[in-house]
């Protein structure tokens, strides 16, 4: 089981102050965590969402963790494949320079990116996007591994040309697909690459993405293979807050959570801009009755915070059961469930809108000195 973390460069303060902060904050965490033995620091990529995601240029920003690193891995969690934002001649080539440079530690994960807010930025409709991401994807591996790579296809055209330079892997860095819907849970599988779930939905929710994974998996054919070095692995996404006073982990966490639902609602779903000013202290106040509803993609998260049936709230309550908040021991409890449903690999989040440094450096700790070694 491999155990990372995964930013998305989020922050409720937009302003260049506010993204210098959080982008210092990131370094420092993977500095600590190659320090505490955690195994691959990932980075998602998108584009134009403000407060949501900051991390616009992951390509930047693992090269400079991977110099300043020696051995942990250094992930994309995905580079998005439209050919305007990414072409598949620069994709191959920044992957295997970044690959070169840190020693064959890179993980290249791909996908189209979730909204239209992202697509139209390039002038793509995300509706029409999936031939064209399908094409870059079984293209690019060729230039990992042929000396002249020529293509004709019905979306990207590229004359006779050498690619170089060639990955430090052989025969390139393991691949992987951002899975956020049985289909393409399903296309994972069937294409023979590693696949990166969300896990807001609980344990539950990914023992059923697991199946589907696998059972595409033993159906796939040799022809849908992308790449030539086949990857059977599932990670699953993992909100995580663990402090000495569990109670006070859940309500940081539980808020963080809900600014990364109410920011991802904001881009993806219509909904209000998020304002984390306007909670209060305490989560929810008395009697609120509200349930959050957000979409990723094609996959639809919800957020109960309405009080329980004998009024308590949900720091107290029934989402408790359905993350990593707590204590050490909630985690562990949380990280076994979530590796008896299939997952391989645990990707930590702790970089959520409203989580304080602190608390996020506290739980790194935390993790590293008592989850991982509980496991291994």
């Amino acid at each position: 089981m491999r155990f990372s973390l995964i930013f998305e460069a989020q922050t409720a303060d937009a302003s260049p102050r506010g993204e210098r902060q959080v982008f210092d904050e990131l370094v420092e965490q993977a500095l600590l965590a190659e320090q505490l033995g955690f195994d691959v620091i990932w980075s998602v990529e998108h584009t134009s969402l403000t407060n949501y995601a900051h991390m616009s240029a992951p390509e930047t920003f693992l090269a400079y963790i991977a110099g300043r690193t020696s051995r942990i891995g250094i992930g994309h969690g995905v580079v998005c494949l439209m050919p305007a934002m990414n072409h598949p001649i620069k994709v191959a080539e920044r992957i295997a320079t970044l690959d070169i440079l840190s020693k064959g530690r890179v993980h290249f994960g791909i996908g189209k990116g979730g909204s239209q807010q992202e697509a139209g930025a390039y002038g793509y409709d995300l509706k029409t996007l999936q031939p064209l991401i399908d094409e870059a994807m079984y293209l690019i591996p060729r230039m990992f591994v042929e000396d002249e790579v020529e293509h004709n296809g019905p979306h990207i055209t590229i004359p006779p040309r050498p690619i170089h330079p060639k990955p430090f892997q052989e025969p390139h860095p393991l691949m992987y697909m951002a899975c956020t819907n049985p289909e393409t849970l399903a296309r994972a599988g069937q294409r023979g690459i590693g696949a990166l779930v969300l896990g807001f939905g609980g344990p539950d929710e990914v023992a059923k993405k697991n199946q589907i994974y696998r059972d595409a998996w033993a159906t796939r054919k040799a022809e849908d293979q992308v790449g030539y070095r086949p990857n059977q692995h599932l990670a699953a996404l993992c909100p995580t807050i663990i402090l000495d006073d569990a109670e006070e982990a859940r309500r940081i966490g539980i808020r963080g959570q809900r600014y990364f639902y109410e920011s991802l609602n904001y881009w993806y779903g219509g909904g209000p801009k998020p304002a984390p000013e306007t909670w209060g202290e305490e989560l929810l106040e008395e009697g609120t009755d509200t349930i959050i509803t957000s979409k990723l993609a094609s996959e639809t998260l919800t957020m109960d915070l309405r009080p329980d049936e004998d009024g308590r709230r949900p720091s107290g309550g029934i989402l408790s059961a359905k993350n990593a908040y707590g204590s050490v021991a909630d985690c562990i409890s949380y990280v076994e469930q979530l590796a008896a449903a299939g997952a391989d690999e645990i990707l930590f989040m702790t970089n959520m809108g409203t989580v304080p440094q602190w608390a996020q450096l506290e739980t790194l700790r935390k993790i590293g000195t008592h989850v991982i070694p509980h496991f291994r």
